[in-house]
C-alpha cells in the first residue's frame, strides 16, 4: 500500500540530517540536508539488503517512481539483481555509443600508439588537426559508419581551403586510427586504402643549402649584420658554430654543456624523433673558435 503523496513530498524541508519519507513496498524519498530529495528502493538479494536509486525528485515524479520500483522488484522476482542489471544495460549502451566511434578510437590511438613514438610538437599538430578538421565530421560514428567516400567528403573540405598536404596527411592519420581499430577487433577494414589518388597532388618544396663557399660568405655577412633581438641575434652567431636543429638551440641549458671536454651533450628528449630512439644522446663537440662580440 502507498502512503505518500505529492504534495508531502513537496511539503518535506530538509533538516539537520537526512530524512526518510516511505512510500511502501521498499520505495522511499531521501531528504538531505541539502534539500535535495532522491528516490531510493530498497530490497534483498541473495541474502544481502541492497538499495537502488531511481532518480532525483521532482524530474523524477511519484508515479513514474513507483513504476520503476515496481519494474525492479520484477528483475528480483525472476532472479535478477536490478543493481548488476542497470550495471550491465550502462556498459553496453557505452559500448554501442562510444567504445566503436571513431573519436574514441582515435583517440586511444593518439594515446596509447602514436604519442609515444613522435616528438611532443608532431603529436600535437596531429591531435590539432583532427580535433579541427575530422573529430566534428566523422567522431560520433561508428567505425563501420566511417566509409571512403565519407573520409573523402571530410577531407575535401580540408583541400577547399587550399589545404592539400594537410588533407594529405590527416589521411594519413585516419589510415592508422583504422589499422589500430583493425588490430584491436573493432573494425574489419582499413576503408583509406579506396582513397588512393584521390586527393589533390601536392609537391614538397625542398629549401635548397648554400654549399657555395662565396654564398656562405654572404649568409655570414648577413648574420653579422643582424641587428634585430639580442636572443635572435646570439642564436643566429650559435648556429653556424654547433649545426644543431634551431629547436635543440633554442631549448638548451647550462647544465647539458662541458667547456672544459668542449662537448655540449643533448639530451634524448629534445631531439627529433627521439621517442623512437630514447636511449640515444647526441654530443656535438663545440668549436674553440671565439664569436667577436656580440
Amino acid at each position: 500500500m502507498h502512503t505518500l503523496t505529492d504534495s508531502q513530498i513537496r511539503a518535506a524541508t530538509p533538516t539537520g540530517k537526512t530524512r526518510r519519507l516511505f512510500d511502501g513496498g521498499g520505495l522511499y524519498i531521501e531528504v538531505s540536508p541539502a534539500g535535495g530529495k532522491w528516490w531510493r528502493w530498497k530490497y534483498r538479494f541473495a541474502g544481502k539488503e541492497k538499495r537502488l536509486s531511481l532518480g532525483v525528485y521532482p524530474e523524477v515524479a511519484l508515479k513514474i517512481a513507483r513504476e520503476r520500483a515496481a519494474e525492479a522488484r520484477k528483475l528480483v522476482a525472476n532472479g535478477v539483481d536490478p543493481s548488476v542489471a542497470r550495471r550491465a544495460q550502462k556498459e553496453s549502451l557505452a559500448n554501442d555509443t562510444m567504445e566503436s566511434s571513431f573519436e574514441v578510437i582515435a583517440r586511444e590511438w593518439f594515446r596509447t600508439v602514436y604519442t609515444p613514438a613522435v616528438s611532443d610538437g608532431q603529436a600535437k599538430r596531429t591531435l590539432r588537426r583532427l580535433e579541427q578538421d575530422v573529430f566534428p565530421w566523422l567522431g560520433p560514428d561508428k567505425m563501420v559508419g566511417v566509409t571512403g567516400p565519407r573520409i573523402l567528403q571530410t577531407l575535401r573540405r580540408v583541400e577547399s581551403r587550399g589545404a592539400i598536404e594537410t588533407a594529405h596527411r590527416e589521411l594519413q592519420a585516419i589510415g592508422q586510427v583504422f589499422r589500430y581499430a583493425v588490430a584491436t577487433g573493432r573494425a574489419e577494414r582499413d576503408p583509406t586504402g579506396d582513397l588512393k589518388g584521390a586527393l589533390k597532388p601536392f609537391e614538397t618544396t625542398h629549401m635548397a643549402s648554400i654549399t657555395e663557399p662565396k654564398r656562405v660568405g654572404a649568409l655570414l655577412r648577413a648574420i653579422d649584420g643582424y641587428e634585430g633581438s639580442l636572443p635572435v641575434k646570439c642564436a643566429l652567431r650559435l648556429a653556424p658554430l654547433t649545426f644543431v636543429r634551431p629547436g635543440e638551440l633554442r631549448a638548451a641549458m647550462w647544465s647539458e654543456f662541458d667547456l672544459e671536454e668542449a662537448v655540449w651533450r643533448i639530451p634524448a628528449a629534445r631531439m627529433k624523433g627521439s621517442k623512437k630512439c630514447w636511449r640515444r644522446l647526441k654530443i656535438d663537440p663545440l668549436t674553440r673558435i671565439v664569436p667577436t662580440e656580440i
